[in-house]
């Protein structure tokens, strides 16, 4: 669609340049001619390639975009398109539920409000089967549904107004995460960290409990196998989401809290006295030592 329009733009172009040069002299419109077909080949070279590389499975991640405010899906399809993604679009929860069970997706990003099933109640029935990294978006009024997505299962959040290129860069972020730290298989030498019935298999991203296989987002898995790894040392709410997030830490605590406690609650028998992820008041938190 975007090669279409800047071919009907370039096309409009020439025509414009045609119906000029009858009153400019042929040395100008030579010039004009000129860098417009440098224009062009430009164009034409950079969508040639682009298409060639996702025939060549380069960029074949694929993201679902929903959201009941059409013009907020086609600005969003128009950048990630951009960057190499293919895009779905759904207009409700129920749509992108019938979508994602034809199709796979790498990641999603759902509104919150939105009629029939909204991005929160959506959210936690795709968490049921699936640990696609999910961005949601919320408007500023909605603090407390932002928190109850990331408490469900989100893996990051984005708030309207919201510039179209931060949430490109959030997309790449959750996306190289995911391939990294997420569930997908890794190939190298095994990496087993114990910390007493706790353990993760870092080459296959698998966390057990006595035995118990437990099931994370990719943000989970990235905060509790830093932690694993430096069992024993304490790291404040800035360090966990500098880390994790790759982004100075600003306003973090609600977020860094929500994930530490979505991860208790799957690794304690009883979160409010945890066995294995301490808080050290005042200062942050840590895998105690076994």
């Amino acid at each position: 669609n975007c090669f279409c329009l800047k071919l009907f733009l370039n096309c409009f172009e020439i025509f414009l340049l045609a119906e000029r040069s009858r009153t400019k002299p042929y040395n100008i419109l030579r010039k004009n001619l000129y860098a417009f077909c440098q224009k062009m080949v430009y164009t034409v070279t950079n969508h040639v390639l682009l298409f060639i590389l996702i025939l060549g499975g380069v960029f074949m991640q694929t993201i679902l975009v929903c959201d009941d405010d059409k013009q907020i899906v086609e600005a969003i399809d128009i950048y990630l398109t951009g960057e190499g993604f293919r895009v779905l679009k759904a207009y409700d929860g129920f749509d992108a539920l019938e979508i994602l069970d034809k199709e796979s997706a790498d990641l999603l990003i759902i509104d919150v409000m939105m009629p029939g099933l909204d991005g929160i109640r959506t959210t936690l029935k795709i968490r049921e089967t699936s640990s696609i990294p999910i961005i949601i978006l919320s408007a500023k009024s909605e603090d407390t549904d932002k928190i109850l997505g990331l408490n469900i299962g989100a893996d990051d959040y984005l708030t309207k107004p919201f510039n179209p290129l931060e949430l490109v860069a959030r997309v790449k972020s959750q996306l190289r995460r995911y391939t990294q730290l997420g569930n997908m298989n890794q190939h190298g030498n095994s990496q087993v960290y114990k910390c007493g019935g706790l353990q993760i298999n870092d080459e296959n991203k698998e966390v057990t409990v006595d035995g118990e296989p437990i099931k994370l987002t990719p943000i989970e898995y990235n905060i509790l196998f830093l932690l694993v790894k430096n069992a024993g040392k304490v790291f404040s709410i800035d360090q966990i989401y500098e880390q994790i997030w790759n982004e100075e830490a600003i306003g973090a605590d609600n977020t860094v809290a929500v994930h530490i406690r979505h991860i208790r609650e799957k690794i304690e028998i009883n979160p409010r006295e945890p066995r294995y992820l301490k808080v050290v008041w005042g200062v942050g938190y840590k895998i105690e030592k076994q």
